[in-house]
């Protein structure tokens, strides 16, 4: 796997990490309602599920992890799969966010544009 594809998957671990306590831990502030969803208002009845989804980008930067870390072990036939897999997987919800809520374009992006440029510095 090339060097920027490798840096674009890290970088989108790193976003995938971030994302997670703001989802699963710290949803309750309104100035992280406001970043993730561009309003302040709160949702009490979807708590659960913004849980679960804060823990979804939490495996999918692990996946990411782990991928990187069998690349760089000697395991690249292993490692690779797993990368672009989840890359895919990320582009993919990226997109389906996006078509189901384009107000919410911003977040689509970070978790779409990242992984495509993994795909995409592997076709190149």
């Amino acid at each position: 796997m090339n060097a920027v594809s490798q840096v674009f998957a890290m970088l989108a671990a790193a976003i995938h990490l971030v994302v997670w306590p703001l989802e699963s831990y710290l949803y309750g502030h309104p100035r992280v309602r406001y970043l993730l969803t561009g309003s302040t208002a709160d949702a009490p009845e979807v708590r659960l599920w913004r849980f679960n989804v804060g823990f979804y980008n939490l495996f999918l930067a692990l996946g990411l992890v782990t991928g990187l870390v069998l690349l760089h072990t000697g395991h690249s036939g292993a490692g690779r799969p797993v990368i672009l897999y989840i890359a895919a997987f990320m582009v993919a919800g990226g997109a389906t966010l996006f078509v189901s809520e384009p107000k919410l374009w911003r977040g689509a992006l970070g978790q779409a544009v990242p992984a495509a440029a993994v795909l995409l510095a592997e076709l190149l």
